[in-house]
């Protein structure tokens, strides 16, 4: 097994092909229309950035740079885990109700008089759990991954709403808001996490033998257990990780307002499949990359955030977001079968 399993397009001159002859390749107009298309989403975030600079000042300005990083942090951690999700040719419908399980478990902790340690700690456990579960379903009872996290995501809906008795835990002590809302070198620790993880992750899938693994169960399941990969093993772990992000996406929300909304987490499975799509992963898997989850999540905020400042409606912001995710996906598509 090598990692041609990853679809990053080589740049080498293919057989026969001498160095000059690539050469003179280069710069033509196909060449030029090859490269956009390849990175569409990419001159896409450089137009809607120009768009939005052009329209208010206010938007360029570093203070709204921060403050789309910091939207996007907890997003970031439950996108980061969905990509994993799909690269394996699965989808994690349950992260929303995994974050407001793991959400309102942090708020009951600290409203106990805990530590943030046991406090963040408590909150990642939750959502270990119950990716665990998720995983075992998948992998070992072989449920659909589509089944199982729906059932998941209805479970703990109502988990979180008996964590607080069916009512939000107010009244958490001034520290907690310090997980989400401490800023170490001018940026939040939810945006710190965010860098970490997508380099972290980013490194992992492409350069070690786990990385493989997860592109290889994705691409031909079959075909990887035959080369001796595990791919129950795997699935396990990509669904154990897709909930354990989820967990410290909650804790970081809850931190972020000091309370525990029952209905954090509420619709945030959407946005984060939403991320992975436009960045490029195909939903059958095998296919996609830890930086286009990246660029996609950032072009979703930066979305949001220059759509609320020219007070745009939310329906028409719903609008947009589900043009631009049928427009990716369909040219995805075109380029695939272009390059076949």
């Amino acid at each position: 097994m090598t990692a041609s399993t990853q679809t990053t397009p080589s740049t080498q001159p293919g057989p026969g092909v001498t160095p000059a002859a690539d050469a003179e390749r280069r710069f033509t107009w196909a060449w030029w229309k090859d490269q956009l298309l390849r990175r569409s989403m990419l001159v896409v975030m450089v137009l809607v950035i120009a768009y939005f600079s052009y329209r208010s000042a206010r938007f360029g300005t570093p203070e709204n740079l921060q403050t789309i990083l910091v939207s996007a942090a907890p997003f970031a951690l439950i996108a980061l885990g969905q990509t994993l999700v799909i690269l394996t040719g699965g989808i994690d419908l349950s992260v929303g109700s995994i974050i407001a399980m793991a959400g309102m478990t942090a708020a009951a902790v600290a409203k106990a008089g805990h530590g943030l340690w046991v406090t963040v700690l408590s909150a990642i456990v939750v959502g270990l759990l119950a990716g665990a579960i998720n995983g075992l379903l998948v992998s070992r009872a072989d449920v659909p991954p589509f089944i199982a996290t729906l059932g998941m995501l209805t479970a703990g809906s109502g988990i979180a709403y008996v964590i607080g008795g069916g009512a939000p835990i107010n009244g958490l002590p001034a520290d907690f808001g310090k997980i989400a809302n401490t800023t170490i070198l001018g940026l939040q620790i939810p945006v710190i996490v965010m860098i970490v993880g997508v380099i972290a992750l980013g490194v992992i899938m492409r350069r070690t033998s786990y990385g493989m693994r997860v592109y290889a169960v994705g691409g031909n399941r079959m075909a990887a257990e035959i080369a001796g990969v595990n791919a129950r093993r795997v699935l396990f772990s990509v669904y154990a990780l897709s909930g354990l992000l989820a967990g410290l996406s909650g804790v970081m929300l809850s931190s972020r307002v000091i309370s525990g909304p029952p209905t954090l987490g509420q619709g945030y499975e959407l946005d984060a499949i939403a991320a992975v799509v436009i960045g490029g992963a195909s939903l059958m898997g095998g296919r996609g990359t830890v930086w286009g989850t990246a660029l996609g999540l950032l072009l979703i905020q930066t979305l949001n955030n220059g759509l609320d400042i020219l007070i745009v409606p939310a329906y028409w912001q719903s609008v947009i977001k589900g043009v631009l995710i049928v427009a990716a996906v369909a040219v995805d598509v075109w380029t695939t079968k272009r390059r076949v």
